[in-house]
């Protein structure tokens, strides 16, 4: 289910049983599952959606701070349940199963405490597996399936004990996939929704004259289905296989297509390959590699790695869509209203509660922009603020107008003003319009009329890291530096006092240095823990210290160690004796 009408759901149960959609403009950006039942679905307009179903409970879904909060909420949730990446879990609890007590084993959660987990029937996969049943894969094909078979076993496992811990605690339904890659687990993942699991069984690749269920599961897809193949790329190979033109469905911008060309038939089309593709795909401006990457999602294999979430995203987007947009005054009023809210949201998801101020963490996400700006400091900055805009296209002499996906960008330098946190938002607003988007608006679109534009972006991006405590920030926090100095300077710390140091004579020799003594011309300070070589001659006599003022042993404390010299008694480090030798050589 979208996590849009879950966060409604959550905070009126009685939504989840009624047909819910929500609302962006007059578009219904999402709906739950009884809406779609009904007949509701992505992308409809809401005067079509309320035709279709009169009952249909409609919210309105503009603001998208409850979305980015609860998505927020439930990440830092998951994050306890794993130590790092996910295959670590798994290839650990792997190690440590006992094979002869499977239907009583325990899932480590914790390399550390061996009783964090949870108990769980290792016989059998949980939940649902594809092909539909096991029957084909009999004990003695599992043992020859190198672990794979296992593996996907114990992660079936973690996923429903995951999912179960977020429905009871955070009330949020979900549906997971379980394979080897981003693209199986994906697709995986849609066979049984809502509230389900489902986990690819092997054999992966082709193995003792049986088919691939890779391959067999991935060809019953629509070539646009595949993730990693957009619309344009699975608008060209469908026009290749069909040898014409595709159809599209009438409706909104990004409607379906009535001709459903599946992986198969991409697959199996005669000459189809890496170079078929880039024919079809490269040229100026395409990503690099774009024919090698998509042959292979065609064929099952994504080596994309999963990577570890950013504390700070990488870019903030803010975007609305028109009906009509052909004035600079309508422009001016639209950037305004884009800019403050992507200033919103820079402010919320780039800066954080100073360490020194007695806020709870509780109502760090709830305050307003403006309310408690003082009292934040920034974790990043963006370099780069980039305009976006899609004109339409002009009509045709028949008055239909063509479908257009092209869209116009501009960037510059992000303004360091953004930064100014004791500035309200409404007047850094009005000065970035004025000094920076309308110049950039105008580098677009040079002439004053003409255009008519359905959507407009502002992002900022290349988001840097800044006085982080980390070494990957892009700048260093010096005052946190200058808070540890007394604790990294400390044993080059030189201590001034009036005290002249106190005569610690004895009789008593440490025997154990007059053998080092006798072993080398100079032994460390530690080495003579009983005392220290005195002048007398060769055989020089020993002077204990014990009893002295510690203050003046500070020497022993540095990073490296400190000897006396037999002649003299003068201490010194290892580096410099040698030196201090050839001064004793010279005559006097």
């Amino acid at each position: 289910m979208s996590k849009y009408a879950a966060v409604f759901e959550k905070e009126d149960p009685k939504l989840r049983y009624l047909p819910l959609a929500v609302q962006q403009k007059q578009i219904i950006v999402t709906c739950n599952y009884e809406a779609r039942r009904q007949g509701l679905y992505k992308l409809q307009r809401v005067t079509e959606a309320r035709r279709k179903c009169p009952d249909a409970i409609i919210v309105l879904g503009e603001d998208l701070t409850p979305f980015r909060n609860a998505s927020k909420e439930n990440y830092d949730f998951l994050k306890r349940f794993a130590w790092s990446d996910v295959t670590d879990m798994v290839d650990y609890n792997l190690e440590v199963l006992n094979p002869h007590s499977l239907h009583s084993s325990f899932f480590h959660l914790s390399r550390n405490d061996p009783i964090v987990g949870f108990n769980f029937d290792c016989s059998s996969i949980a939940g649902h597996v594809v092909p539909p049943n096991d029957f084909g894969i009999d004990i003695a094909m599992k043992q020859d399936l190198g672990g794979l078979y296992l593996r996907l076993l114990l992660g079936s496992h973690l996923a429903q004990h995951v999912r179960h811990q977020l429905e009871e605690h955070k009330g949020y339904s979900s549906t997971v996939g379980i394979s080897t890659s981003k693209l199986l687990s994906k697709l995986v993942g849609n066979v049984n929704k809502p509230k389900g699991q489902t986990t690819l069984l092997p054999p992966y690749n082709v193995f003792g004259g049986s088919e691939s269920n890779v391959t067999s599961f991935l060809d019953e897809h629509d070539i646009g289905k595949i993730p990693g193949i957009g619309f344009k790329s699975a608008q060209r190979i469908r026009n290749h296989v069909l040898a014409r033109p595709v159809a599209f469905d009438a409706g909104l911008v990004y409607g379906s297509t009535k001709d459903n060309v599946k992986v198969r038939d991409v697959r199996m089309y005669p000459f189809m390959g890496v170079e078929v593709l880039e024919q079809l795909l490269g040229g100026p401006g395409a990503p690099k590699d774009i024919a090698i990457k998509i042959w292979r999602l065609i064929n099952g294999i994504d080596t994309t790695e999963v990577a570890c979430a950013r504390e700070v995203p990488q870019q903030i987007s803010i975007e609305d869509s028109y009906i009509r947009l052909d004035t600079m005054a309508e422009v001016e009023r639209e950037l305004r209203l884009l800019s403050k809210s992507l200033l919103t949201r820079i402010r919320i998801d780039l800066s954080c509660i100073r360490d020194n101020d007695d806020v709870s963490a509780d109502n760090q996400g709830e305050h307003t922009a403006d309310s408690i700006s003082p009292s934040r400091e920034w974790l990043a900055y963006p370099k780069t603020l980039r305009l976006t805009t899609r004109p339409r296209p002009p009509m045709n002499p028949d008055g239909t107008r063509s479908r257009t996906f092209n869209r116009l960008s501009r960037s510059c330098d992000m303004p360091s003003l953004i930064l100014n946190l004791d500035e309200s938002i409404e007047h850094l607003s009005e000065t970035l319009v004025r000094d920076t988007l309308v110049p950039l608006f105008h580098r677009l679109h040079p002439e004053r009329s003409g255009w008519d534009l359905s959507l407009m972006n502002l992002c900022a991006a290349s988001i840097s890291l800044t006085a982080a405590s980390a070494r990957d920030g892009a700048g260093r926090d010096i005052s946190k530096m200058f808070k540890m100095q007394d604790l990294v300077l400390k044993h080059w710390k030189v201590a001034d006092t009036d005290t002249a140091p106190v005569n610690c004579y004895s009789a008593d020799v440490d025997e154990r240095a007059l053998e080092n003594l006798e072993k080398k011309p100079y032994v460390t300070s530690k080495e003579t823990l009983g005392g220290v070589v005195g002048e007398g001659g060769k055989d020089g006599a020993i002077e204990t210290t014990q009893g002295c003022d510690s203050s003046w042993e500070s020497d022993d404390e540095g990073p490296w160690p400190n000897y006396n010299c037999a002649k003299c008694g003068l201490a010194m480090p290892d580096f410099a004796m040698i030196a201090h030798e050839r001064f004793h050589d010279f005559p006097d």
